[in-house]
């Protein structure tokens, strides 16, 4: 039976820059993926400034294309632009992203098993026992970096009601010469396409990656919403798409991220930004916060856990709370929002910008300063 210092499960950014700096580090580190890569992730494939450049190796082998201008659409009346020098948002392919990064951490010394299920775990004198589908291996320590429902983390005794995941619908989608020379050139947000949500251009280096998501728990006809956004971009042709439904969890767990030396991150601890819904980056971040938790006590079984909560407690935790409250009031306080958006609507926007770029984090003090706001416009 095969023992490993760390089982890192799932072979996304997370899950597979996780295993790089425990490898690099010199931690026997496996990373143990049901499918064989590259595989087809449904995924917007927009990576944020932050996210792309918190990565520890360059990715500019996989990039489809980069944007420095985004524009954003608050029904038919309100158009905001931003520019940036650095590239606001990279498009990737998560088969090919997420293939190089798997590369990066098998050259770092991490062990790949492709096509192996994990089936169970079991704890026994601080030694988890896993049970795939083509074997058994033992690890000191497990991180859970299998996507938004996280089998893992079921394995491991979390349960599903802990957190929020939203529906979103994403297409792949190949138009004619004349609609992907019109519609490539920016990516593009229109909030309130879709009730409580909103819906995506995001273009690749052939087609366009289109979607919508609704930041309400509730069923929703997704489809219709698409179709109606697909007029409102002008596509008259449609050459071939793909449909991918999905959920994505814009809410923190509310009972931890540690179980048993069990670690949760990225999308299995709801760590995707509530407002936008993108995940990639703060999937990013919290696997390096789990692995340094490991290294910095030297692999300590019970210390290493309560280190990695207090590295999420200390930024990450509260920056995703103070979204979580932001969101709300953004997708369903919308007659106020308008208002606003109307006055401060371009300072809001690059203010959004820089917390893709890493330039600032969301304000603690949000609550105080929109009501300011509010009692200006109104009063």
């Amino acid at each position: 039976m095969k023992h490993f210092d760390v089982a890192v499960i799932g072979s996304g950014p997370s899950g597979a820059t996780t295993a790089f700096y425990l490898a690099e580090a010199g931690i026997s580190t496996v990373i143990i993926e049901k499918a064989t890569l590259p595989r087809y992730k449904t995924c917007g494939g927009g990576l944020v400034f932050r996210g792309r450049y918190s990565l520890p190796f360059d990715i500019s082998e996989v990039v489809e294309k980069e944007f420095h201008r985004v524009d954003i659409f608050l029904g038919e009346k309100l158009h905001f632009k931003t520019y940036r020098e650095e590239p606001s948002i990279t498009m990737v392919m998560r088969d090919s992203f997420d293939k190089l990064v798997t590369d990066k951490a098998q050259a770092a010394g991490a062990t790949l098993l492709e096509n192996h299920k994990l089936q169970s775990l079991t704890f026994e004198n601080d030694l988890i026992t896993l049970i795939t589908s083509q074997g058994i291996l033992t690890a000191n320590f497990v991180i859970a970096a299998d996507g938004a429902l996280s089998p893992t983390a079921k394995l491991a005794g979390w349960t599903e009601d802990t957190r929020k995941l939203i529906p979103a619908l994403e297409y792949e989608v190949e138009v004619s010469d004349a609609d992907f020379e019109r519609l490539s050139k920016e990516v593009r947000f229109d909030i309130d396409a879709i009730p409580y949500g909103y819906a995506w251009n995001f273009p690749k280096k052939k087609h366009l990656s289109i979607g919508v998501a609704s930041a309400r728990r509730t069923k929703i006809n997704l489809k219709k919403y698409y179709q109606a956004y697909l007029e409102t971009l002008g596509i008259t042709e449609i050459i071939s798409e793909s449909q991918h439904g999905f959920q994505i969890p814009v809410m923190p767990r509310t009972d931890g991220f540690v179980k048993n030396n069990v670690f949760l991150i990225g999308d299995a601890a709801g760590f995707a930004d509530p407002i936008t819904a993108e995940g990639i980056s703060n999937a990013i971040y919290s696997g390096k916060l789990a692995a340094e938790a490991i290294l910095e006590t030297d692999m300590h079984l019970q210390e290493a856990g309560a280190l990695y909560t207090a590295k999420l407690e200390a930024g990450l935790l509260p920056e995703i709370q103070t979204a979580v409250w932001l969101s709300k009031w953004f997708y369903e306080q919308k007659t106020v929002r308008n208002l606003l958006a109307k006055k401060y609507g371009q300072r809001i926007v690059e203010e959004m910008l820089n917390v893709f770029h890493g330039k600032r984090s969301y304000p603690k003090n949000v609550k105080q300063k929109l009501k300011a706001k509010i009692k200006e416009l109104v009063f």
